[in-house]
């Protein structure tokens, strides 16, 4: 059970939430998780849909490689709602499943390739030691330009708040989903 009502339901909101409700839902396709909670505030609901909207679908990350930081995020954060929703897109957008494993288990990531395990390398340091290594940074510097380097940071950023967020509120995945080992 969630800590704050969930809402869902664009009627239950005042009129001045409206407009918010339909950003999100226009993005997204509905109202649900996070951003259930995040109406609670409606300016930060629609402020974050937008973001979350350009590095979700307009980023120029490659998709396996964008689900592959999104749920090494979820992991670090242990946050079962997002590693839910994205264990899944990271299958079917192409991440192999060892490498799913790994990060679900916290597994060393020697048998990834240079790319993935530069990502996961990344998002390990930079939310366990809150800096990344010169080798590391320069590995994701490497593959994926300046521009990259700030779009997969931006990326973990944003799916970190988004994993704060649920864990705060005590936001479940649906009953069936993919859970944390």
């Amino acid at each position: 059970m969630t800590r704050l009502p969930e809402l869902s339901n664009r009627d239950a909101l005042p009129p001045e939430a409206h407009a918010a409700y339909d950003a999100v839902a226009g993005s997204r396709g509905g109202v649900q998780g996070p951003w259930a909670m995040l109406l609670h505030s409606p300016e930060v609901a629609e402020r974050t849909a937008h973001l979350g909207a350009y590095l979700r679908f307009d980023s120029g990350l490659p998709d396996a490689e964008r689900e592959l930081a999104i749920i090494a995020t979820a992991r670090a954060f242990d946050c079962e709602y997002e590693w839910a929703a994205h264990a899944r897109i990271a299958r079917e957008v192409g991440v192999p499943e060892d490498a799913i494993d790994i990060v679900a288990n916290r597994k060393p990531t020697s048998g990834l390739t240079d790319a993935y395990t530069a990502i996961v390398q990344f998002v390990r340091e930079l939310l366990g030691d809150h800096r990344t290594s010169d080798a590391v940074f320069e590995a994701v510097k490497t593959r994926f330009g300046n521009a990259g380097v700030i779009e997969l940071t931006a990326t973990v950023g944003y799916y970190s708040m988004i994993a704060c967020v649920l864990n705060a509120t005590e936001t479940e995945p649906p009953s069936g989903s993919p859970q944390l080992p």
